[in-house]
């Protein structure tokens, strides 16, 4: 059954015009730097309102002002901003929701899975914080309903970090997953939490199948509290529980290592409870009562565990070769079982647009190739190999990390980074051939979570940025010489990093900071650098509003970058069918939206 009508080429490109067009002049505010903003004079250059007005305009908007600002000038004569509310309306007009181009979520699962009940035996709020929990539940379901459709069993996990996805697709829908990730450390970890997961599923089967034996335990309120401290205890172990999960995520798709990690087994034991079945067909696999049942493979157990009666009484009439090849079948059966029990694989790779999948899956079959939040120029490499390799017949990627993104034009006039690629953006030939570029700050405000600041609620973290501003002014007013430069220079530290987390003050951190960069604060007294602050802390406001006006452009950057790389997909011969699907709650996760795309036949 073909997929319905997907947004056509031309559409995408006139709608890449409309924002680019938009851009070109309100990019001035996305590519302002904080480190910039007080030894500019940012505030008083861009904007000729009160800060308190642009606050209240973009996290508390009345609906009769933006009525009234919708239309009119955003800028005064002088190219100032001085209208919040048409600033607000004309950057919700130009952001990826409003623009028409992308299929909703629910239309595409009603097409896909119709009606059917789904039975979730896992939940992933179990082993996972909230927000993975929701990216996880949501991606699965989609990339199952891609993997019938495409009659796959086999996906590649690109940038798969601690395996939250991979696993979960393979335990809930019984897929084959092989999950890469550049760091050995994301690798090993993954293999450690099946292991647990491993532990959790028996402790649980026997609490599934209890109820159904014949023998009673001889205490059995003290069975069932063992089987629960059990679960507890394996819960607590695995290391993923609720809300008090540490976000150490490493860069993915950012790596060196090579090595391939040994691959874990998931699932394939003869502890774990079997179904009267000997042998589950992969016909099995792809029908409805497997898509929409608790998955079969978790089921499994060694043929010669199973203790049947009768079938013991049988055995006694069977002569000695039919005890044979019913040994030697079993044993095949059981082999077979335990090679689809591995069902989740973690390999430690670096991947690029040109990793040859065969050198990386021996047994590499059609095959769909998924990322849930693949960092940087990884996102645009999946839609690369989505391309060139004829395995894949379908993706579903969401990316993030723009900040990351390799730009092609950005650097014009250097002839070294110009020489590189290929390039995380654009892709499209479409925008190529404009010459268009973002900027690194640009792409930076791209990554702002502009529905959970402004329905969430949730505050940037302001006095850190404010610490920055204000050093860059000490650095200039005491450190602004050849000498000082060329130090810095030279020592390649351009980056104060995360010396914020690490300071008791703000006398602190400029001290560390400083440091840090190479320069010598020792001259400067205490009640000097806390002067700095007690200077610049009543424009503090200045600072909180301007990044506000930076969030309210996110989802209008942010959008271009999607579309350049739908208007990429949709440039090629072998692509059927593609689209951008809005797959998260914004406010839960604000990377929600997912390229997803299958393959000609």
């Amino acid at each position: 059954m073909p997929l319905s009508a997907d947004v056509g080429l031309d559409l995408v490109k006139s709608k890449i015009k409309y924002l680019t067009d938009f851009l070109d002049f309100y990019l001035k505010i996305a590519n302002v730097h904080t480190v910039d903003f007080y030894t500019k004079d940012v505030w008083n250059e861009l904007v000729a309102v009160p800060p308190e007005a642009v606050i209240s305009g973009i996290l508390y908007p009345q609906a009769e002002s933006t009525r009234e600002g919708k239309g009119g000038s955003v800028w005064d004569q002088s190219q100032k901003l001085n209208n919040v509310a048409a600033y607000m309306g004309i950057t919700r007009d130009h952001s990826l929701p409003n623009l028409g181009i992308c299929t909703p979520l629910d239309d595409l699962r009603q097409e896909l899975w119709g009606d059917k009940q789904k039975e979730m035996f896992l939940k992933t709020s179990t082993f996972m914080n909230t927000k993975k929990s929701h990216e996880v539940e949501v991606m699965s379901e989609m990339v199952a309903c891609f993997a019938k459709y495409c009659n796959i069993q086999q996906v590649i996990d690109v940038g798969s970090g601690k395996g939250y996805l991979s696993s979960y697709l393979s335990m809930q829908y019984g897929l084959s997953v092989y999950g890469i990730d550049s760091s050995t450390t994301n690798t090993i970890g993954a293999n450690e939490r099946n292991r647990k997961l491993e532990r959790y599923w028996k402790v649980y089967q026997r609490q599934k199948k209890a109820p159904t034996q014949i023998t009673e335990p001889e205490h059995p309120k003290e069975e069932q509290m063992h089987n629960v401290e059990n679960v507890t205890k394996i819960k607590d172990q695995i290391g993923l529980v609720g809300e008090q999960e540490k976000r150490t995520e490493t860069q993915r798709g950012h790596g060196q290592s090579l090595m391939q990690t040994p691959i874990s087994t998931t699932f394939g034991d003869s502890e774990i409870y079997n179904k009267n079945n000997a042998e589950i067909s992969a016909e099995t696999f792809r029908s409805d009562e497997y898509y929409g049942s608790e998955n079969a493979f978790l089921e499994f157990i060694s043929t010669d565990a199973v203790e049947v009666a009768s079938q013991e009484r049988q055995n006694k009439y069977l002569d000695d070769k039919e005890r044979e090849r019913r040994k030697n079948a079993g044993l095949e059966a059981k082999a077979k079982r335990i090679k689809e029990a591995n069902l989740y694989s973690p390999i430690t790779l670096h991947v690029t647009s040109t990793t040859e999948l065969h050198d990386i899956v021996s047994d590499v079959k059609d095959s769909m190739v998924v990322g849930l939040h693949t960092c940087g120029d990884l996102a645009s490499s999946t839609l690369r190999i989505f391309i060139t390799k004829p395995e894949i017949k379908a993706v579903c990627s969401v990316g993030c990390c723009y900040h990351l993104l390799s730009e092609e034009f950005e650097l014009l006039d250097n002839k070294e980074v110009s020489s590189q690629g290929p390039w995380g953006f654009p892709i499209s030939q479409y925008m190529r051939s404009c010459a268009w570029h973002c900027g690194r700050n640009a792409r930076m405000s791209a990554c702002l979570p502009f529905e959970r600041v402004t329905f969430g609620h949730v505050q940037l973290p302001l006095e850190s940025l404010f610490y920055r501003a204000v050093l860059q002014v000490i650095i200039k007013e005491h450190f602004g010489n050849e000498e000082t430069s060329n130090t810095v220079q030279r020592t390649k530290i351009k980056h104060v990093g995360k010396i914020y987390f690490k300071s008791s003050s703000f006398v602190d951190y400029i001290r560390k900071a400083t440091e840090k960069l190479g320069m010598d604060s020792s001259k400067m007294s205490a009640n000097l650098i806390q002067g700095y602050y007690d200077r610049y802390m009543p424009r503090m406001k200045e600072l909180e509003a301007f990044n506000l006006l930076k969030v309210a452009l996110a989802p209008c950057i942010e959008g271009l970058i999607l579309l350049d790389r739908l208007c990429y997909l949709k440039e090629q011969q072998n692509v059927a069918w593609s689209a951008l699907v809005q797959l998260f709650d914004p406010v839960k996760s604000p990377r929600c939206y997912a390229i997803i795309d299958v393959s000609q036949e």
